[in-house]
This record gives structure tokens, C-alpha cells and sequence, in this order.
């Protein structure tokens, strides 16, 4: 399966509930920071995820 890596770029002082909700739900945390990265697989699930906060992140293949 690939791999990505997510890293958050944006802040998400003025965000909806549900992006920080999402963003939260990948591993960020509630304090996140810009420039943090996480690793996760690439399922339906998780690119769900990133289109709902594509604006929020950079997304690399590994």
C-alpha cells in the first residue's frame, strides 16, 4: 500500500468545526503546529480526509 506524508502549512484559526475535527482525526492533535508532518497509508478513508482540508496541507508520496 502507499505511503504519504501529510504536513499542515495553514493554520486553523478561523476553520470550521469539521476541518479541525478532521484535522484532528489524522494525528494532529488539538495544538497543531505549522509544518507538523504525519505519515499515514494512503486508503479511501484517509483521501477522503485530505480533500476535505486540502487547503489546510501538503501531501507527498513516499
Amino acid at each position: 500500500m502507499d505511503r504519504i506524508r501529510i504536513t499542515q502549512i495553514k493554520s486553523l484559526i478561523d476553520c470550521p468545526g469539521k476541518q479541525r475535527s478532521t484535522m484532528r482525526a489524522l494525528g494532529f492533535g488539538r495544538h497543531g503546529k505549522i509544518n507538523r508532518s504525519i505519515e499515514h497509508n494512503f486508503t479511501p478513508g484517509i483521501s477522503g480526509m485530505i480533500h476535505k482540508i486540502h487547503h489546510l496541507v501538503v501531501i507527498e508520496k513516499l
